[in-house]
């Protein structure tokens, strides 16, 4: 069942009591890396694997979100920057022990292109802010392989 979490603003991104930051880089410009988050939302499982599916809701507003393992959240966007940051917390999870979730991606032009890094920044109860400080070195190998395959996918897409 899933419970209603505490509503957070992009600030949690810097003041969460767990932050896991990740960066890679990858070919395409900015603007083609702002698309593929912000607005191909469907196709985020082609890439990124812990996700099964995500739906755009509320006209975009909104993500409805399926991991591995039958984890769910109900999103809302907080940011929406093209070519520079893509933001959105988790207002709705079956995800046992979280209270507060906020996940944003900053994009940063890196020579032709784009540095992107990963903010996953959260509030949970002990036993979950233990899970993920054994679990983290695995959320940075799951990014790292998210993002070599967006890269990978959007240099077959981009013309």
């Amino acid at each position: 069942m899933a419970r209603r979490l505490r509503t957070v603003g992009r600030e949690f991104a810097d003041s969460a009591p767990i932050r896991l930051v990740f960066a890679a880089e990858v070919s395409a410009p900015v603007d083609v890396v702002y698309r593929a988050l912000a607005e191909d939302v469907a196709s985020w499982p082609s890439w990124f694997t812990a996700v099964t599916r995500a739906t755009p809701t509320d006209g975009g507003a909104g993500r409805e979100v399926r991991l591995r393992g039958g984890v769910r959240f109900r999103e809302t966007i907080v940011a929406a920057e093209p070519g520079t940051c893509y933001a959105y917390r988790a207002d709705e999870s079956n995800a046992p022990g979280i209270r507060a979730l906020l996940e944003e991606w900053r994009l940063t032009p890196e020579g032709s292109g784009t540095r992107v890094q990963w903010t996953f920044a959260a509030d949970g109860t002990g036993p979950f802010r233990l899970v993920l400080s054994l679990v983290r070195a695995g959320v940075g190998r799951s990014f790292r392989d998210a993002v070599r395959r967006l890269d990978a996918r959007l240099a077959t897409t981009t013309p």
